[in-house]
């Protein structure tokens, strides 16, 4: 039998990239998905296309209201909800005295604030079972901080911390909560960065990898932080301890620094444009 045969998932930013990836697994796995995108006739596409009675329905992670409408329509397509995967959000890369202050307010809003209102909505239905998971998409960039990325950064170390107090405050309530970190994802996200050779082999993964590790986690049903490798993991913990000079020195040896410092403009500029416009 499937790993998460019949368990009914709800998936923000779910109509490309991560979030579409993980729907796919989740239903190769026996789930059953409901996705949420802005992007509403692109989600509705590739819930049509993922097959297996998937729903596909605007949701604005910003709106609240919205939000919670996403989740009671999931809810009766999917005959409940024990999952939701908080997966939406953005990536501005750049200096920061340069980022548009609206990038930096919607950075915050759908990256931060949107987790949380999300993690509030569905683990307030949890609670009330005794049941349910929460799993964030946060970033090896909320455990180690890069130039150039200082708003994104800063929306991802608030995930992992949000989501390591929820760990502690929800221990024996039946309600789990993890935080995935990936490293950068071959996605939209990461147009017109790249990695140099040492570090492309294992801090850049594919989609494929951080839905196998939601996978992993759903069947594990723990609340912890889990990063995509695992070595980056090791990395970032091993580092935890070291005085600052010698991590800043090391991240700059490594090549780590020309990731989001040295940019092709062009083929980042039609991911830059979308989410300085999209409302």
């Amino acid at each position: 039998m499937p790993k998460l045969q019949g368990r009914r998932v709800a998936i923000t930013g779910g109509a490309q990239g991560i979030g579409r990836s993980i729907g796919e697994a989740l239903i190769a796995a026996g789930a059953r998905v409901a996705l949420g995108d802005i992007q509403e006739a692109l989600v509705k596409q590739a819930a049509a296309e993922l097959g297996g009675g998937t729903t596909g329905y605007h949701v604005d992670v910003t709106d609240a209201v919205n939000f919670e409408t996403f989740l009671d329509r999931a809810t009766d397509d999917l005959g409940g909800l024990d999952v939701l995967v908080n997966n939406a959000g953005i990536m501005p890369i750049g200096p920061f005295l340069e980022e548009s202050p609206n990038v930096t307010r919607r950075t915050v809003e759908i990256d931060v604030l949107g987790v949380m209102t999300g993690t509030r909505l569905a683990g307030t239905r949890f609670a009330k079972s005794g049941a349910g998971h929460i799993v964030n998409i946060a970033s090896v960039m909320g455990t180690l901080a890069s130039p150039n990325a200082a708003t994104y950064c800063a929306s991802k170390y608030a995930v992992v911390g949000f989501s390591a107090a929820l760990r502690q405050e929800w221990r024996g309530t039946g309600v789990k909560i993890s935080a995935i970190c990936p490293g950068f994802v071959r996605t939209d996200l990461i147009a017109g960065m790249s990695a140099p050779g040492p570090l492309e082999r294992f801090l850049v993964v594919n989609p494929e990898d951080v839905a196998a590790a939601v996978v992993a986690e759903l069947v594990k049903g723990s609340s912890r932080t889990v990063f995509v490798p695992k070595l980056v993991g090791l990395v970032s913990r091993g580092t935890a301890t070291l005085p600052a000079p010698v991590v800043d020195a090391a991240f700059r040896l490594s090549g780590g620094n020309k990731v989001t410092a040295e940019l092709d403009h062009e083929k980042r500029a039609s991911y830059q444009a979308r989410i300085e416009n999209q409302e």
